[in-house]
């Protein structure tokens, strides 16, 4: 096993929905879709070790939403699907834009990432974990689509929760580093997707 040099480009580039789209994966991503049934426009990846878990999402385009804006709207849309919009249960801590040149999804008409955090529970348990959520976003007016990469990166799990037992055992968890590498080797080989 040859050592990776960090920053360096590791990683081999994955296909994502039937190869139309690619990006290079963190270390010890499981495809969710072998062990259960996801929607058509997502791929879920789970970290083999943690809580931790990366959705590449594709949804309409809303263009009502100016691109400075559409990074939140889709985080509260999360909020909203995990129980977690009461006040204080979530918070956006940043919104950045990723430059375009740094990216291999050139199509995109802007692309951001947002940093918050969610307080969610699991399969509607009572306890309530933390969740730092990194949403990256590539706005693609042209085909009324969005593409939403999700990674959900677990803080305070709650003993209470079941995931509890497995969060001792921290693994090399990602890094913020594994999404920013995922986000910019993000790339479109098949507009068709879209279709």
């Amino acid at each position: 096993m040859e050592m990776q040099s960090p920053g360096g480009s590791a990683g081999q580039s994955h296909p994502l929905f039937g190869g139309a789209l690619s990006a290079v994966l963190p270390h010890s991503a499981t495809d969710i879709s072998e062990l259960r049934e996801i929607p058509d426009n997502q791929e879920v990846f789970a970290h083999a070790h943690t809580d931790q878990s990366l959705i590449v999402e594709l949804v309409e385009y809303q263009g009502q939403v100016a691109d400075q804006d559409a990074a939140r709207y889709h985080f509260e849309d999360i909020a909203g699907s995990n129980k977690a919009l009461e006040p204080g249960a979530f918070e956006v801590t940043s919104v950045v834009p990723l430059p375009k040149s740094e990216l291999c999804l050139a199509d995109c008409s802007s692309a951001w990432m947002l940093t918050g955090t969610q307080c969610v529970s699991k399969f509607n348990e009572e306890a309530r974990n933390t969740v730092t959520l990194h949403l990256g976003l590539f706005r693609l007016p042209q085909f009324s689509t969005d593409v939403l990469i999700t990674f959900n990166d677990p803080q305070s799990i709650s003993p209470d929760s079941s995931s509890a037992a497995s969060a001792g055992t921290h693994r090399e968890p990602w890094t913020v580093q594994d999404f920013q590498r995922l986000l910019q080797t993000l790339t479109l080989h098949n507009p068709e997707l879209f279709g």
